[in-house]
């Protein structure tokens, strides 16, 4: 099983956890309420899953635009 964080602004991938258990209460999800799981996290056919972060670009334009929070992308 892979877990991948990619940014929802700008599409970059951050990362990958790969094994074959994942302890998702140890990655914090079931601190999420069901709405933000669907929202942050897609599960593929293969049994991977692609969970919506912020990269670290991203989240420094936000800081510098704080008006950028209103758009579910700012990326052009």
């Amino acid at each position: 099983m892979s877990i991948h964080y990619v940014c929802r602004h700008c599409g970059h991938k951050v990362g990958t956890l790969e094994g074959k258990v994942v302890d998702t209460e140890k990655l914090g999800f079931n601190h999420l309420t069901n709405e933000e799981r669907t929202s942050f996290i897609q599960y593929a056919e293969d049994g991977s899953m692609s969970v919506n972060v912020i990269c670290e670009d991203c989240q420094e334009a936000l800081e510098r635009n704080p008006d950028f929070h209103q758009y579910s992308t700012f990326i052009q």
